[in-house]
């Protein structure tokens, strides 16, 4: 099977031609700020860990151009083990609550239906789940009977485990089916597709190599008909492709070109920890495509 075939049947673009995803219109791509209320995130864990640093941290993404700060009180880092539901519940709900009353666009990022539950109802907008609603039987449920977007993100294995060894026979095209599958759930159920955003899950069960075809071939997700969502910020990858930066902190440049050529393939979301210079990237970028 080729590339551009697919097993899946995948949906239209919207018929009007206007790209919608969560109340926002995708006229232009939008920053998602990533907020990790955890003592062990791979780049920036411990660096916004109590409540107060956490808000004043978001506020702070949000003066630098966030459309959504998405926020999460688990690590899903390569090796990493799992959080207690009622922990990851006490990270994350003062700041979803906080940070809502304030008017700000807030995505959970779990895997726990009860946290979505919760996070929904303290004033999230947004489910950001790594296993596209699949860990938790409950979480389609919770995310139908609501008004929330959610993004289904593909990820092969666990964290714990999922870069042991991971392999594709066609990485672009399985992202893509899975993918299609998992739409097609959330359709089935009753979600609009103006609620759903996928994303290729750069870095959860892939090599240098998948990252850099799944990357290369953004487009091809496009006809899902969804709204499509990057993150590869500060990533291993980018030191890998680069020969440096070792430390996560110092991949921003990587990051910047990794976001603009997502948007260059039709990324309408790149979730991203340096917000500012990702903006100021994104408004060269747009001000050179316009002309």
């Amino acid at each position: 099977m080729s590339r551009a075939e697919s097993s899946i049947t995948i949906a239209p673009e919207h018929p009007s031609g206007a790209r919608r995803f969560s109340g926002f219109v995708l006229d232009r791509p939008l920053v998602m700020g990533i907020l990790n209320v955890t003592p062990d995130s791979f780049s920036d864990g411990g660096s916004h860990a109590t409540p107060d640093a956490a808000v004043e941290h978001a506020h702070r993404l949000v003066r630098e151009g966030a459309d959504i700060v998405d926020v999460g009180g688990e690590s899903t880092r390569p090796g990493s083990e799992p959080v207690d539901p009622d922990v990851e519940l006490a990270r994350v709900l003062p700041v979803v609550r906080a940070l809502a009353a304030a008017g700000i666009v807030v995505s959970i990022d779990t895997r726990r239906a009860m946290v979505m539950r919760a996070a929904l109802a303290a004033g999230a907008r947004i489910v950001n789940d790594i296993t596209a609603l699949t860990h938790d039987r409950d979480s389609l449920d919770v995310v139908a009977r609501s008004s929330a977007g959610v993004i289904l993100m593909h990820m092969q294995g666990e964290p714990q485990t999922m870069q042991r060894a991971p392999a594709y026979a066609d990485v672009v095209r399985e992202v893509r089916d899975y993918l299609a599958s998992r739409v097609a759930a959330c359709r089935a159920a009753g979600v609009a597709p103006e609620r759903i955003a996928v994303d290729p899950g750069i870095g959860f069960g892939k090599t240098v190599e998948h990252n850099l075809q799944l990357l290369a071939h953004l487009g091809e997700l496009r006809p899902l008909g969804t709204a499509l969502v990057l993150g590869a910020s500060r990533k291993g990858f980018i030191g890998a492709v680069s020969g440096r930066g070792e430390d996560a902190s110092a991949r921003l440049p990587g990051s910047l070109a990794a976001a603009l050529a997502a948007v260059a393939r039709g990324a309408d979301i790149v979730r991203v920890h340096d917000v500012a210079d990702t903006v100021q990237a994104l408004a060269v970028w747009r001000a050179v495509a316009a002309r």
